[in-house]
């Protein structure tokens, strides 16, 4: 398994020496012109510079996660989509040539989301929370309502659309469920909000670049039975990328918590992800804000992932799990 860390930009600062001091080595990046003050990775040369940042700082630029560039119109299908996806195939070449061989991507226009931010864990740590009641007093988005059956034909044209690309430049796109995994909100029905749902878009494309990102934390939100899709999707070769974190409670209703203190079996999951073979990248995700830290970047600050990191390269060295 390739043991990464999620970079949001491409300036190196205290999280990368920090990342390095842990021992590791794969780097997995969002590189929006937001975050890097460079062209999206559309442009050939703007993801070369990215790739060269990393690699002079020590890591191998393994995979991109998240909108790379604004998917709004190929999420709801406006007008301008055609234009946008043929960026997106672009991207997908440069990532080829640049041995770049992973995109982690979702299909959620609200993006992941959250209610509350501040939500009190073990010793004071914050954490972030979801409650459905809430969600539900927020108004609509500026698109109003969008059913979840017009997200699906997006979906299914996005794949028509990119996954040609994808296979000739020998690059994996893994899709991250919905988080939270909610049917609709504000307005805008949620699609990969069950292990079904999961099967069901696998089901819409058979070629090797296609499959998931197994975010556990979401799959357990949903209430699946988390091992045993580990072992359905590991043995179907549909593991791509992997995303550890725990939560408690259920997708109308839940906080995150730190790795180990949820109620998943954590030792027990990496055993299964072992069983089934699985070798590419996984990371820490969504962990909780220590003290002195803001909570600006709620999830992704860097107290929560040393601790994190540590406790999964620790179960990972009992289990003789190569990192």
């Amino acid at each position: 398994m390739k043991l990464s860390f999620l970079f949001f930009g491409n300036k190196p600062d205290e999280k990368w020496v920090l990342a390095r001091q842990m021992g590791i080595s794969h780097a997995i990046a969002k590189l929006a012109p937001e975050l890097t003050g460079d062209l999206p990775p559309y442009d050939f040369e703007a993801l070369k510079r990215s790739k060269a940042i990393f690699a002079e700082n020590g890591f191998d630029l393994i995979g991109m996660e998240g909108d790379q560039f604004d998917m709004t119109r190929i999420k709801l299908g406006l007008d301008g989509r055609d234009e946008d996806l043929d960026k997106y195939a672009q991207m997908l070449e440069n990532m080829g040539k640049l041995d770049i061989r992973l995109l982690c991507y979702n299909f959620m226009a609200s993006g992941w989301f959250r209610t509350n931010t501040h939500m009190e864990e073990r010793g004071g740590a914050m954490v972030s929370g979801f409650d459905a009641r809430e969600a539900e007093k927020l108004p609509l988005t500026v698109h109003g309502e969008i059913p979840a059956e017009k997200i699906w034909e997006n979906y299914a044209y996005f794949l028509k659309k990119v996954l040609p690309a994808a296979e000739k430049a020998g690059v994996k796109l893994a899709m991250h469920p919905d988080d939270p995994p909610v049917p609709t909100l504000r307005g805008i029905g949620r699609i990969f909000i069950s292990a079904e749902a999961a099967r069901k878009a696998l089901s819409l494309a058979d070629s090797l670049s296609h499959g998931l990102t197994f975010c556990q934390g979401t799959y357990t939100t949903m209430g699946e039975d988390v091992r045993s899709l580990i072992h359905e999707f590991g043995k179907a070769g549909k593991l791509f990328f992997v995303h550890i974190r725990d939560v408690e409670g259920g997708p109308e209703q839940f906080r995150e918590t730190f790795h180990d203190n949820g109620p998943t079996d954590m030792v027990d999951m990496f055993r299964a992800y072992q069983e089934v073979g699985f070798d590419g990248p996984l990371r820490s995700d969504h962990v909780p804000t220590m003290a002195g830290e803001s909570n600006q970047q709620h999830g992704y600050e860097m107290k929560g992932n040393l601790f994190g990191i540590g406790y999964m390269k620790g179960i990972m060295d009992a289990l003789k799990i190569n990192h």
